[in-house]
């Protein structure tokens, strides 16, 4: 994938890091900029990055609160890498049910970061050349083109993988998917998770649906579908 003109926002208050990672991407044929707290990174004008590459481990605001300001306070929906040395099974699974496109532990390597980079601009571009019609079912309405949920024609505010799961579960109604093939649709290849993930990801949208959250099965020892 081309590389030029996609813009990279690091937020990170390891000066040095973010030196070593804004030469690197530069090199790579990325524009960056560096942010060295959430504080500073929120005045930016966000939607206009490509990417994130956010650090957790950051006061007073964490990269964890900071991601959930973007998702849910702000609405923003930028893909976002988080990179830091928390790696528990915990930290990662909260990680991505904020939304997170990937995570990777400190220390790494810069090709690894680079590839990861690209693995996700990847996916986020094939995500936005896709022309697709809005879904409607009853009161339940999801606007694909504008990424948004409405229900009773009131805007439910979803994580970016939220969203692509469900809009993955109503385009493909009763058909089963396993979480290995939820990961595979929705994370892809490319992304190293638990299956665990899916779950918290599908408690939090089933809460979110409310009445239509009762519509989102689990099929016992098969996966999860959608049907009304």
């Amino acid at each position: 994938m081309d590389s030029k003109n996609k813009k990279i926002l690091i937020v990170d208050d390891e000066e040095d890091l973010c030196e070593i990672l804004q030469y690197n991407l530069g090199n790579a044929g990325y524009e960056t900029e560096v942010a060295h707290s959430a504080e500073e990174a929120i005045k930016r004008k966000i939607d206009s990055f490509d990417l994130i590459i956010l650090d957790v481990m950051m006061g007073p605001m964490s990269g964890f609160k900071f991601a959930d300001k973007l998702r849910n306070e702000m609405g923003i929906s930028v893909p976002v890498i988080f990179l830091t040395a928390k790696d528990t099974e915990n930290d990662i699974l909260t990680g991505f049910s904020l939304g997170a496109d990937d995570y990777i532990p400190k220390p790494f390597s810069v090709n690894e970061l680079t590839a990861r980079v690209r693995a996700v601009l990847k996916r986020s571009n094939k995500e936005k050349t896709k022309i697709q019609a809005g879904m409607k079912f009853g009161a339940l309405e999801l606007d694909t083109s504008k990424k948004r949920l409405l229900i009773n024609d009131e805007k439910v505010e979803l994580t970016r993988k939220e969203f692509e799961i469900l809009q993955l579960l109503l385009e493909n109604q009763t058909t089963v998917f396993s979480r290995e093939e939820i990961l595979h649709e929705v994370w892809g290849s490319d992304v190293i998770v638990t299956d665990r993930t899916v779950d918290v990801n599908i408690t939090r949208l089933r809460a979110k649906l409310g009445v239509f959250g009762q519509n989102l099965k689990n099929k016992s020892g098969y996966g999860y579908f959608f049907e009304f």
